[in-house]
């Protein structure tokens, strides 16, 4: 394995990404666009109408007027007053069209991407969710594609009007007066090329501003899972410190930013400002000499009034910008990162295994440790049980983890009926394993909900006969609403050993060729324990079974028990050759079952 790679890799140009991502939406998004385009030109016409009326009404009426036959005053009136609503008419209409239009583009991208960067995540092996905090995982499917919701609802359409209104009023301003639109213009260069610096600046805030709210996220996520513990040790004031400690490297980040962002307005006032000067000084004196008219110099007023709102805007514009791309850039760096669990090109079919199991020589290690399992070689037939024994950190957890291709082995290899496991798709291998761990996790819905899961089509019939088998029936049967009680999230309305019966029939009720008990009686009491084991060969008929245990009465019938040491087989048999042996698990056994001296051979 890679150790030295990261869990994510960083997203090359994520806005580019972002934008190409909207392929399928073309159409659409350049029919917002275009709408966008015609809004801002409309909006930019009522400077152009005032212009033409105080022309009008001081007799300099444009030369256009008498083209089309308008000489007479009020007639003049009346057509700019008709011009006027239709322009509004207009602009509505295509605000309408932008509005929509962004609006859906962005609710059917924040669907796609939310969806993808969830399968992607779903594909992503084990060791990410091990080592990948909750919160900072639920930042990136919740903050971050809302926030890239949040840029194309109103930032992206800001940027749009934003150009049409520089090369719109531009181009006016320089068909009446290239010399006044000059000084009116002159710092619009300066205020764009300091806009872009203020940008760069800020994007390092704001990857310090998605971090911070990831780290908040995953420890208020960490202590609503803890609640118990944190009442249980009256942690509770401990607790506050620490989500307030996260909260304040939020708060400082964000803060951070806005130093920056709020210097931003004042700086373009004052620039807009001394070209807004400019225009009155000179324009007025060219209206003075009969150079220009007195429309012509409102014209240029009221278009560098047009511009000095979107412009004092440009930094919360251009704060959006930032946040998205930050965002982006964690999102698609989601979706550019393997899984370092990948199916082969072309890989063995397998429908149903018989069942052989061999670990040959595996050898593994979590990234730069020492190894976990050194050459572990065992061999299990079909239909066989088999008991796994060890004491604590001997690799026993990690063998399954290892069976069912959650990691990679480092050398060695895992087969199931021969066939290397890195040779099946990883569907096709779990779809032979059925899986009953010690830390059991129920899904929010009913009992017959979670024993069918992931609701496959089965009877009530087949489901009440694995929970019959699985001890968990007549507990069912006892509740007012039998299997359509709600189990509540995460199971958090059964005990302990009622989750660990329901996990053992939704096990049960998949029908794998493989089955896998880990620690499966940790949680259930003495007496279910003990009709579990009873029913133990009943539950294993027909399958190949690996059964871990803690407590070694559970696997005391298995058709042989292997001890496992050091990441190795120390010794394998069953109970009664194994006590005879001496070794580690009489020695096990000795300490469980309370007996003062170990059989020695």
């Amino acid at each position: 394995m890679a150790d030295e790679e990261p869990l994510l890799q960083p997203a090359a140009r994520p806005m580019w990404r972002l934008f190409s991502y909207m392929g399928p939406m073309r159409g659409r998004l350049s029919a917002s666009i275009s709408s966008s385009v015609a809004n801002k030109i409309l909006d930019l016409a009522p400077p152009i109408l005032v212009a033409w009326l105080i022309d009008s009404v001081t007799g300099n009426a444009p030369a256009f007027m008498a083209n089309v036959g308008l000489t007479e005053m009020f007639p003049q009136i009346i057509f700019l007053a008709v011009l006027t609503i239709l322009i509004f008419g207009f602009e509505s209409l295509s605000q309408w069209g932008y509005g929509y239009g962004f609006m859906t583009i962005a609710q059917n991208l924040q669907h796609r991407l939310r969806l993808d960067a969830y399968s992607a995540m779903q594909d992503r092996e084990i060791r990410f969710f091990e080592e990948h905090r909750l919160g900072k995982t639920l930042a990136m499917l919740n903050d971050d594609v809302n926030q890239l919701e949040r840029f194309l609802n109103s930032a992206f359409n800001d940027l749009v009007q934003l150009v049409v209104l520089l090369l719109f009023a531009g181009a006016v301003m320089i068909t009446i007066s290239p010399s006044l639109a000059a000084i009116g213009l002159v710092t619009m260069p300066l205020i764009i090329l300091g806009s872009f610096k203020f940008s760069r600046m800020l994007e390092p805030r704001y990857k310090g501003v998605r971090e911070s709210v990831g780290e908040v996220a995953s420890r208020l996520e960490n202590n609503i899972g803890g609640i118990l513990v944190i009442k249980s040790f009256t942690a509770e004031k401990y607790e506050a410190g620490r989500v307030e400690e996260a909260s304040e490297h939020y708060r400082k980040a964000n803060h951070h930013a806005i130093k920056l962002n709020s210097v931003f307005v004042p700086v373009i006032r004052m620039g807009i400002a001394l070209g807004f000067a400019g225009v009155i000084v000179l324009g007025g004196w060219w209206v003075m000499q009969g150079a220009l008219t007195a429309g012509e110099l409102v014209l240029f007023c009221m278009m560098i009034q047009r511009l000095l709102w979107p412009l004092t805007r440009l930094g919360q514009t251009f704060d959006e910008y930032q946040r998205a791309k930050a965002s982006a850039t964690r999102i698609f760096g989601l979706l550019d990162t393997p899984s370092r669990v990948q199916d082969p090109d072309q890989p063995v079919e397998l429908q149903r295994a018989k069942g052989e199991v061999e670990f040959d020589k595996v050898v593994f290690k979590y990234r730069e440790r020492e190894p976990v399992l050194n050459g572990l070689a065992m061999k299990v037939r079909a239909g066989e049980m088999i008991g796994i024994a060890g004491t604590t950190g001997a690799g026993k957890s990690t063998l399954i983890k290892l069976l069912l291709r959650l990691y990679d082995i480092n050398e060695g290899a895992i087969k199931i009926d021969g066939v290397d496991i890195r040779e099946l798709r990883q569907h096709d291998l779990r779809r032979q394993i059925a899986l009953v761990s010690q830390d059991v996790f129920l899904f929010h819905g009913t009992i017959r909900e979670n024993i069918a899961y992931p609701g496959v089509d089965v009877t009530n019939e087949q489901i009440e006969n694995a929970s019959k088998h699985a001890q968990f029936h007549d507990f069912v049967s006892s509740l007012p609403g039998g299997y359509d009680t709600i189990v509540g999230e995460r199971g958090i309305k059964l005990s302990g050993g009622q989750r660990q019966r329901l996990s053992i029939a939704r096990a049960l009720l998949k029908n794998a060729p493989i089955l896998v008990l880990d620690e499966a009686t940790s949680s259930v009491d003495t007496e279910t324990e003990r009709m579990i084991q009873q029913n133990l060969e009943e539950l294993t008929a027909g399958r190949t079974a690996l059964v871990i245990a803690h407590r070694l009465s559970t696997i005391r019938k298995a058709d042989r028990i292997v001890v496992i040491k050091d990441g190795q087989v120390e010794e394998e048999g069953s109970h009664d050759e194994l006590l005879t042996h001496g070794g580690t698990y009489a020695e096990l056994w000795a300490v469980q079952s309370g007996a003062t001296e170990v059989p020695t051979s």
